[in-house]
């Protein structure tokens, strides 16, 4: 049988310690509670997960040989089109944006259970021993687990790549490289699935993965503050997931029931029910500054040019209509909908028309301020309206 791109025989881990390696110290640090049974999470996403196409031995060299090239390859390139460079404070260099991995699906979702785990499982273990009791069960951990990693693995095989600047454990004062994860068998399909320049791709994914990096390393006040952000985000839920506890069966249904409707319309339904409006407002936030990353990735992987990328036009052309579900049935679409790939698209897109935005009015360098400091990140409001953005930061 031809072998796919899956075991670690098949795709070798790169130099340094395992993603797995890694998983079992995260674990470890993370105490003997959790709503969420972390490992058995990846165990589920990992036989869950489809492995992937099929490929021949010389064929995945090529491919992890490939991908490690490109992430090479994009450094100089993303330094040159966003005008950026690490702060000296940074452990990232203009030669070494990022520490890269090359993995499968199932290591893909075994380094994200690593990052769920460090944002949930320290308020765990603040919580009173009766409040863990409350939220916390082998039956529930096991639940959860298998929730988490039924999500995961339908993700699995539609993340290209992933920058963590989170997996070591971000810190503001001393933030350590960051991890970036390229999904070999979901770069196979995509340049397969739309008949592209395998090289030019693969540079192309790294060119957008890269710039995150990089972000993170001229901006390295971002991982904390995102980190903040997101642990008010997570205390929020955990509060009322207390009082759910508290509540009827019934009630805890009807109010998961309306959530999954909501959210299968295109709503965030989910957090309507979990968040009140302070929450809600540091959501937007969060959001805002998603955007912008993501808008910021996209713009830069475009700009390159066909110095960089010859087919970029034709590659970005082909995979807006892969975005946008072109061949894809119903249920597709309302799966992308429950796993919120439909809201992550318009971050993209939002974003980038921020970026662009900003930039015809102030130029690049300008529109670089926005990595000084919290006070320079946009606003949800700015993020559809570039200029006030503008005014407010540059007067």
């Amino acid at each position: 049988m031809t072998p796919t791109v899956r075991s670690r025989r098949e795709a070798p881990p790169p130099s340094g310690p395992s993603v797995e390696h890694e998983h079992e110290h995260a674990h470890a640090r993370s105490g003997d509670v959790a709503v969420v049974d972390w490992p058995v999470a990846a165990q589920v996403a990992g036989r869950l997960a489809n492995p992937g196409p099929s490929a021949s031995r010389d064929e995945l060299d090529a491919l992890v040989a490939g991908l490690r090239d490109a992430a090479a390859r994009a450094v100089p390139a993303v330094l040159d089109v966003t005008r950026m460079r690490p702060a000296p404070e940074s452990a990232a260099t203009s030669d070494r944006l990022s520490d890269v991995y090359v993995v499968d699906r199932a290591r893909w979702a075994l380094a994200n259970t690593e990052v769920m785990a460090s944002m949930t499982d320290p308020l765990m273990a603040g919580l009173s021993a009766r409040e863990r009791s409350q939220l916390s069960s082998p039956v529930t951990s096991l639940v959860g687990a298998t929730q988490v990693g039924g999500v995961l693995a339908a993700l699995s095989s539609r993340v290209l790549g992933q920058f963590d600047p989170y997996a070591v454990g971000g810190d503001a004062a001393a933030p350590p490289l960051g991890r970036l994860l390229l999904v070999a068998p979901n770069v196979l399909h995509a340049e397969r699935s739309m008949r592209v320049r395998a090289a030019d791709f693969r540079l192309w994914v790294c060119l957008h993965e890269q710039t995150h990096a990089l972000q993170f390393a001229a901006a390295p006040w971002l991982v904390g503050h995102l980190r903040g952000r997101m642990g008010e985000l997570v205390d929020e839920v955990t509060n009322r997931s207390r009082e759910m506890s508290r509540a009827r069966w019934d009630a805890r249904i009807a109010g998961a029931g309306r959530a999954l409707v909501s959210a299968v319309r295109g709503r965030d339904g989910v957090l309507d029910g979990l968040l009140g409006p302070g929450p809600r407002r540091t959501f937007e936030e969060m959001t805002a500054v998603m955007a912008l990353l993501e808008g910021h990735a996209d713009v830069a992987m475009d700009d390159v040019g066909p110095r960089v990328v010859p087919t970029v036009r034709q590659i970005r052309r082909k995979f807006e209509e892969r975005r946008d579900g072109a061949g894809r049935g119903p249920a597709d679409g309302v799966l992308r909908r429950v796993l919120g790939m439909d809201a992550k698209l318009a971050q993209y897109r939002d974003g980038a028309a921020f970026v662009r935005g900003v930039e015809r009015e102030v130029g690049r360098d300008g529109f670089n301020a926005v990595w000084t400091s919290p006070a320079t990140l946009p606003t949800a409001a700015e993020i559809a309206d570039p200029g006030a953005w503008v005014r407010r930061v540059h007067g």
